[in-house]
């Protein structure tokens, strides 16, 4: 188990980390409707929702930046492209607000629109917000061969400039984000050059040999095996010569080294209303600023569980873990 001191000497590596986020970025555009302004529609006859207050943040990539942010990162480094669009606006700004952030990498495209999730939320008193259907902005179509040409080149720029690169496909069709066949390329080139690590939520087959983060589903897809998953993270790990991690939800998470060793720390106790959004974006930030701080493997998984613990405790908004609230976690307060 952790000590506080071994907490205090990896976390006070992060100010000093410069990290890159790579993949598709998300407006999240939260809509809080007050159920005691309801009215009905002249023209229609149906129910209408009044929106009395809109947040916009960072999703999906964002997520992961904002969690680094929140861990007192140094450097931060958005790898990814918003389109010219009003939420294209709202995203940009978000991010170039965001302590320690650098937007030398991140595009504005006219070609592209905003990926993003409107997400209308009916606030009872004193009651966890009610999420109602989500309205989602994608591009459906490839994305355009210069705007692939500029991030590939970022990413090949970056591997000389940071301590580690996340990458993050959120792209639901192969080639309509951020992490197309064409990135895929740039990363094979540099991956010994600096510490990478991915998740995508088509699975990471093809991919090359980088630190692998993915839940089991994903883990026994690419595998093709039945064996349980610290088993197979260790059989991949083996093969892939990098380290494997795999998110198993309540169960924790199992990580795994080329050499063989694999340790699986199981999930904090959770308690009350708990909302799993982003806690997969809260664990691949933490391993990764662990990792780059030069925890070890337990000490890594440890970090992660803890953070995944505070976020899931976040009502109403994709949360993130800063250091005391992981600390506290791991009962250092």
């Amino acid at each position: 188990m952790m000590t506080s001191e071994r907490f205090q000497e990896i976390t006070g590596r992060y100010a000093a980390l410069r990290i890159a986020v790579v993949g598709d970025y998300s407006c999240d555009r939260y809509l809080e409707i007050d159920p005691a302004k309801t009215e009905t529609s002249i023209e229609t006859g149906l129910p209408v929702h009044n929106v009395t207050r809109v947040r916009a943040q960072p999703g999906a990539s964002g997520t992961v930046l904002n969690n680094l942010a929140a861990l007192g990162v140094g450097e931060l480094w958005p790898v990814g492209f918003c389109g010219c669009d009003g939420e294209g606006y709202e995203l940009y700004r978000a991010l170039e607000q965001t302590p320690g952030v650098r937007m030398k990498y991140f595009f504005e495209s006219e070609d592209q629109r905003t990926f993003t999730y409107c997400k209308p939320l009916m606030m009872h008193l004193g009651q966890p917000p009610e999420e109602l259907n989500r309205l989602d902005s994608k591009n459906w179509h490839p994305t355009p061969v210069n705007l692939q040409h500029q991030l590939a080149n970022a990413v090949r720029s970056l591997a000389y400039e940071v301590d580690a690169i996340i990458v993050l496909d959120q792209a639901d069709a192969p080639e309509t984000g951020v992490v197309t066949q064409s990135m895929l390329d740039a990363l094979a080139e540099i991956k010994d050059n600096t510490l990478i690590i991915g998740d995508s939520r088509r699975g990471l087959k093809d991919w090359p040999s980088i630190i692998y983060k993915m839940n089991a589903a994903e883990l026994a897809q690419l595998t093709d095996q039945t064996s349980e998953p610290e088993q197979a993270a260790r059989k991949l790990a083996a093969q892939t010569g990098k380290p494997v991690f795999v998110s198993l939800s309540e169960h924790g998470i199992v990580g795994a080294q080329p050499d063989g060793h694999s340790e699986n720390r199981k999930a904090l106790t959770v308690s009350g209303e708990i909302d799993i959004v982003g806690a997969g974006d809260a664990v691949m930030a933490n391993l990764t600023t662990a990792i780059a701080a030069q925890a070890d493997l337990g000490e890594a998984l440890e970090l992660a569980n803890a953070a995944a613990s505070v976020v899931v405790h976040k009502l109403g908004t994709t949360g993130t873990a800063s250091i005391s609230k992981i600390s506290g976690k791991l009962g250092f307060e």
